[in-house]
């Protein structure tokens, strides 16, 4: 086998995992639920509205702080949405999964056993990324 069609099969098998389902029905919920949806594009709009603002040269600053407290303002209200909490839950998951797989390619890429080679756990990591390379961020 090739690394390609084993990479594809790893691929098939994350799809098969229930974290991955989960994330799945997780971003449908998100992509269905229409209060969710116009903060979201209301939040888009403030944003775009903010840069619109900070890019002249003779900027409004109560105006730039009125849309970032109105982008607060609704970023929260979408961060206590019940489906974005379940979304960022499951994409969470995900996330460590990936980080986990990407962390044994690296430790095989460095040269140790495929067998029995485990990622530097995060809290091992003192921040300082010369001592292993980084790769972590």
């Amino acid at each position: 086998m090739d690394v390609i069609e084993i990479t594809r099969q790893l691929g098939k098998a994350i799809q098969a995992d229930e974290r991955y389902a989960k994330f799945v029905v997780a971003r449908e919920a998100n992509e269905k639920d229409d209060a969710l949806n116009e903060l979201v594009g209301k939040m888009q709009l403030i944003h775009m509205s903010y840069q619109h603002e900070a890019s002249k040269e003779d900027a409004n600053e109560q105006k730039l702080e009125a849309y970032e407290e109105e982008f607060m303002g609704i970023r929260e209200q979408i961060m206590a949405n019940e489906n974005m909490k379940n979304y960022e839950a499951a994409r969470a998951e995900i996330d460590a999964m990936m980080n986990y797989i990407v962390g044994l390619l690296t430790e095989c890429v460095r040269g140790e056993d495929p067998e029995t080679c485990e990622p530097p756990k995060e809290h091992e990591c003192g921040g300082e990324c010369s001592s292993c390379g980084g790769g972590c961020h």
